[in-house]
């Protein structure tokens, strides 16, 4: 990295795009030799993810595919940071790179998205929902057997613009990128993590950098929020613990306040049939520790076979 430019790499969708500016305008507010035209200079990188609409995540190798082509454009020096969503990102990164800051988080929740107004409560019988997200499905059936889910990938405007073509009666986005987008007016409600719990670390960008370079992560360090940085770490080894993907329903939430730090954790079979959680508090300082206990708990509570489909 040279004194005068930042490289940023980043998925190529609105929202990604979106949040690459939210990483600018912080670093800009951070250091003022970073304000000049072209000194964070944005590329956009396809991801496999980003190609492979077609199919669910879950068939064809999980959320990494939104972090693979980028993490190697950090590795190979073609780029100096990157920006995620971090419920895309593995709990393993590669050898050399570091999640260096994240951002503080926006709202964690799932936004329910009707063809007119209403919660749950107002999806008729046998109603049918679009989802990508194995966990959201689940959660779905376990509150609402009758419900009918489908697959239903995309960025968030085409997701929306296929729900008013009538493809499906309802679809679950994340509030954050709804906002992110400009478009949180479009949310006919928002879920509770009592109705939804959220995927780990919904709502938070992270920044990611190779680890041996110091001068960005110093930089870096400038921008990241210690609380959100405190419940990523939760979620993350909650995650880690139960070694989740996207191809298992897993949720988690991390709530930091002041030195204390709560956190509730929920895994639940595919078809909705069966829901475990798992409640931790603690301090803040403690947050990894915190996650990974529950995560053990839970899956020694599972036994083998929970997240099987059927």
């Amino acid at each position: 990295m040279s004194a005068a430019r930042l490289r940023l790499a980043t998925r190529g969708s609105p929202l990604a795009l979106a949040q690459a500016r939210i990483v600018q305008d912080a670093l800009v507010a951070s250091d003022a030799a970073l304000a000049a035209p072209g000194a964070v200079d944005i590329r956009v990188i396809r991801t496999t993810g980003d190609r492979m609409q077609a199919r669910p995540l879950a068939e064809i190798g999980g959320k990494g595919l939104f972090t693979k082509e980028i993490e190697e454009a950090l590795l190979e020096g073609h780029a100096d940071i990157a920006v995620h969503s971090m419920k895309d990102v593995p709990t393993w990164l590669p050898d050399g790179l570091v999640i260096a800051a994240v951002l503080k988080r926006e709202d964690p929740r799932d936004a329910l998205i009707l063809r007119g107004a209403g919660g749950l409560d107002a999806l008729a019988l046998g109603a049918v929902v679009g989802t990508a997200s194995l966990r959201r499905q689940a959660i779905l059936l376990n509150r609402r057997p009758d419900l009918r889910v489908v697959p239903f990938r995309g960025n968030v405007e085409t997701r929306i613009a296929k729900l008013e073509a009538g493809e499906v009666d309802a679809t679950l986005l994340a509030a954050a990128g709804l906002n992110r987008l400009g478009l949180g007016g479009r949310a006919s409600a928002i879920l509770t993590p009592e109705e939804m719990l959220p995927a780990v670390c919904q709502g938070t960008i992270g920044i990611e950098c190779r680890a041996d370079d110091m001068k960005t992560r110093d930089l870096l360090a400038r921008v990241d929020d210690a609380p959100t940085t405190a419940a990523a770490a939760c979620e993350r080894a909650f995650l880690a613990a139960l070694d989740g993907s996207c191809r298992t329903p897993i949720a988690g939430l991390a709530e930091v306040y002041g030195d204390a730090l709560a956190f509730r954790g929920m895994i639940v079979r595919p078809d909705g049939s069966e829901a475990l959680e798992d409640r931790r508090a603690g301090a803040a300082a403690d947050a990894a520790a915190l996650g990974r206990a529950a995560g053990d708990a839970l899956r020694g509570r599972a036994g083998k076979g929970f997240f099987d489909h059927g």
